[in-house]
């Protein structure tokens, strides 16, 4: 695959995990368009990666911390409401995730994104996150711990 298609077929996705890393929205974009220049000056590099996803998932990862230490603004605990969101609508639950995430470590939410929405295996994470398995397992089973004990994902539909 050249890099057009990969970054075609991925860009969306590539944007969601970036969101649910707790970049804001309308800095996603800027987000995952960094990434793939950075993906794009090592393609040779990324094709011959075992996992070329969780490659450009560590890219992705790498310029989201970069950005979190250069900027002045503080992450939240309260997101703003969707607006028109109906409760019964499945977005209640993409809501509650994202707050319930919003709440988490940053250590701990790359964990859960990186497993749960960009389906990477424990080893590409490892590999995505330059940690070793003992630690991606520790944080992960830490995560899902808090989830579980989260109000807002336990009375989700």
């Amino acid at each position: 695959m050249d890099f057009s298609e990969y970054a075609a077929a991925r860009r969306q996705t590539l944007i969601r995990a970036a969101v649910l890393l707790g970049c804001p929205p309308g800095d996603a974009e800027d987000l995952v368009q960094t990434t793939l220049t950075k993906a794009f000056r090592s393609w040779r590099r990324v094709q011959r990666a075992d996992a070329p996803d969780a490659y450009v998932y560590r890219i992705l990862v790498n310029a989201w911390r970069d950005t979190r230490r250069r900027s002045a603004e503080l992450p939240t605990d309260d997101l703003p409401e969707s607006v028109g969101a109906d409760p019964a609508d499945a977005a209640t639950t993409g809501l509650a995730v994202r707050r319930a995430l919003s709440r988490m470590t940053p250590d701990h939410r790359e964990v859960l994104v990186l497993r749960f929405y960009a389906d990477l295996s424990e080893r590409q994470i490892c590999e995505a996150l330059n940690l070793p398995p003992g630690t991606v397992k520790s944080r992960a089973a830490r995560a899902l711990a808090a989830l579980a004990q989260d109000h807002d994902i336990v009375r989700s539909p």
